[in-house]
C-alpha cells in the first residue's frame, strides 16, 4: 500500500543485514509523458505498464548472477569472503504482481494500513508530479484494492504486517524472521 512503510522497512533491514542490497521499484517508473491517462484524467502510475519492469528484472538477475560484484559496483569497498551469504531486499508496491519477480522471493512481507491512515499519510507527502485533486479516492485507493486482489490470487506465503503498529515493533519482527532464516541457511551451508 502507498505510504505503508515499505521504504522505511527496507532501509532498516539494509542497515542491519551485512552484504545486503536494496532494489526499489519506485526507481523504475517510466517517463511521465508515456504513462497513460484514464478516463478521469488521472495518470495511471499504479500499474506494471507504468514501470520499466524489464530494467528492474535485469538488475535482479545481475545481483543473482554475482551479488558480490553487484555490491562492489554500487557501494563501498567489499570486504566479504566468497562463502558469505548475500541478501537482496526488493521493495515496491507491485513486486508481488509481477510473476517472474515474485517467483524469486524466499520471503514476502506486505505492509497494510487502512484507508483513512493511508489517505492521511499520502496527503502529507510531496510527489513530483503532484497528485491532482481527488487522485487518491479516484485512482490510488481503487487501484490498490484491485492490485491487492490480484496479488492475493497469484501469491502465497505472504506475511501481512500491520503498518499502524509502532515502527520499531514491525521492524524488529521482520528483522528477527530474516535473521533466523540467515542463521538457518548458514548452518545448512556449513554442514
Amino acid at each position: 500500500v502507498t505510504n505503508g512503510g515499505k521504504s522505511t522497512l527496507s532501509q532498516f533491514l539494509h542497515q542491519k543485514i551485512h552484504n545486503s542490497c536494496i532494489i526499489a521499484q519506485d526507481t523504475y517508473f517510466k517517463e511521465d509523458c508515456v504513462v497513460p491517462v484514464d478516463s478521469n484524467g488521472f495518470k495511471q502510475y499504479d500499474t506494471l505498464d507504468a514501470l520499466h519492469m524489464e530494467k528492474m528484472m535485469k538488475e535482479v538477475y545481475s545481483w543473482r548472477k554475482d551479488p558480490r560484484e553487484f555490491l562492489r559496483r554500487g557501494g563501498p569497498k567489499d570486504s566479504s569472503t566468497d562463502d558469505e551469504l548475500y541478501v537482496l531486499i526488493v521493495e515496491g508496491f507491485l513486486i508481488f504482481n509481477h510473476r517472474p519477480l515474485n517467483e524469486m522471493f524466499d520471503m514476502r512481507y506486505f505492509l497494510e494500513i487502512p484507508y483513512d491512515a493511508c489517505k492521511k499519510r499520502r496527503s502529507l507527502r510531496v510527489y513530483d508530479p503532484p497528485d491532482p485533486p481527488n487522485y487518491f479516492d479516484g485512482y490510488v485507493w481503487p487501484m490498490y484494492l484491485q492490485n491487492r486482489k490480484e496479488m492475493e490470487r497469484i501469491t502465497s506465503e505472504i506475511v501481512f504486517l500491520d503498518g499502524l503498529k509502532p515502527k520499531d515493533e514491525v521492524l524488529a519482527a521482520v528483522y528477527e524472521d530474516i535473521r533466523q532464516e540467515i542463521a538457518r541457511l548458514q548452518a545448512k551451508a556449513a554442514s
